[in-house]
């Protein structure tokens, strides 16, 4: 039995693995990625302050981010959390990182490059970042990269050219920010059952305001599976490695920013400030791998290696 047991294993492993098909179609809301068929998630522009990625799905079905937007009377906290997304607390003092109307917009303009081929799709989308009044403060420019990787793996790669078109812009040093993802409640590590874990191996609550390649939030899903979501920080990105604004209530987010708040610095509140001068640019490269069961940290040190050095 043991040798016949043995045989099956061998048998199972040689099967080539199951092709997956990636679909990339519009939709009311923006852009609709499916995944064999079945909903993987959908770049919302309508309907949010600044577009975001909504809702997502693993491999089992479960959503991975909490709901956004949140329930009409809903209690939950930061309602301005819209599952995956870029924005900023601080841009020439005004905060595009919260809702409300005396907060800044960032309004999708245009996509372009939208196409589809076997396991992956992409699209390039531009975006304006639009002040209470209707002044553009700056524009960016989008490309994103959805893979469907084996075992039921999906894979975000996002690149963003923040550029300074209508004057000098400076990012001011505030810990709200910036490449952010909130994930469900029953990952979170408070009111949940999830952990978080850095590349340089801190861990939970620990892990607030410390630098690191990349940070794992990991717990169970909706349906009680074990999942991982990574984010990394790419080598090549503003004062890598980036500090991480990661709480135990869900959000982990990548901020090149927030310095002195990380820091602890009260003496020197602008020493994170980033200026963009008129008509220069800043490009931020980001990759989110969303994986059944617990961080295997080598397995994710190869993919940042990989990520980092440009494949």
């Amino acid at each position: 039995m043991r040798t016949l047991s043995l045989l099956s294993l061998a048998l199972a492993l040689s099967l080539p693995l199951k092709a997956q098909t990636v679909a990339i179609t519009p939709s009311d809301k923006g852009l609709r990625i499916d995944i064999d068929g079945k909903l993987f998630t959908e770049y919302m522009v309508k309907g949010t302050q600044r577009p975001c990625f909504y809702p997502v799905f693993g491999a089992d079905g479960a959503e991975v981010t909490r709901p956004y937007p949140l329930a009409a009377g809903s209690k939950d906290d930061h309602p301005h959390h819209s599952s995956i997304w870029f924005a900023h607390g601080g841009v020439n003092g005004l905060d595009f990182w919260a809702n409300g109307a005396d907060k800044g917009r960032i309004e999708n303009t245009e996509f372009s490059d939208v196409k589809a081929e076997g396991a992956s799709a992409s699209f390039t989308a531009k975006s304006q970042w639009v002040k209470p009044g209707g002044e553009v403060a700056l524009n960016d420019v989008r490309h994103f990269v959805v893979t469907a990787l084996p075992g039921g793996a999906r894979q975000f790669d996002f690149e963003i050219t923040l550029t300074a078109s209508a004057g000098d812009v400076t990012f001011d040093d505030t810990k709200e920010g910036t490449m952010a993802i909130r994930v469900a409640p029953t990952m979170a590590l408070k009111g949940g059952h999830g952990h978080i874990l850095t590349s340089a191996g801190i861990k939970d609550g620990k892990a607030w305001g410390t630098q690191a390649n990349w940070v794992s939030y990991y717990g169970p899903d909706a349906k009680g599976e074990p999942l991982t979501i990574t984010m990394m920080d790419d080598a090549k990105n503003l004062r890598h490695p980036t500090w991480w604004h990661v709480r135990d209530y869900g959000l982990f987010a990548a901020n090149p920013f927030g310095q002195h708040d990380f820091e602890k610095d009260k003496e020197h509140k602008t020493k994170g400030n980033y200026l963009l001068a008129k008509g220069t640019s800043l490009t931020q490269r980001y990759r989110i791998l969303i994986e059944k069961g617990e961080p295997e940290v080598a397995k994710i040190n190869a993919a940042y290696d990989g990520f980092a050095g440009g494949k």
